[in-house]
């Protein structure tokens, strides 16, 4: 862990120098904490990176539908004519000129 949020609360740093003759010596020292649900010996955020493994769903089985037979209503009693569907009617018998011959 090296950047974000997580750094700020896991990672505890400290950086001591020392003086000597020859010159500075320093020293860096990073302790990553482990996380503690309770928050009393370490952060009490899970990393994000943390992955759960939920049981599957009970899923219901699937069954093909039933053949449901036509309604009678959708049954032709009688053949349609050009009163149900006026766009039946022939040209020659809509137009005038025609109707005289």
């Amino acid at each position: 862990v090296s950047s974000g949020q997580p750094t700020k609360e896991y990672i505890d740093a400290a950086v001591r120098h020392v003086l000597l003759r020859q010159g500075v010596l320093g020293i860096k020292v990073k302790i990553m904490l482990d996380w503690d649900p309770t928050g009393k010996s370490g952060p009490k955020t899970p990393l994000p990176d943390v992955v759960i493994i939920h049981s599957p769903k009970e899923e219901e089985a699937i069954y093909a539908p039933a053949q449901v037979a036509a309604p009678a209503a959708l049954v032709a009693d009688a053949p349609l004519t050009a009163v149900d569907y006026p766009a039946m009617i022939p040209v020659a018998q809509k137009n005038p000129l025609y109707q005289s011959m």
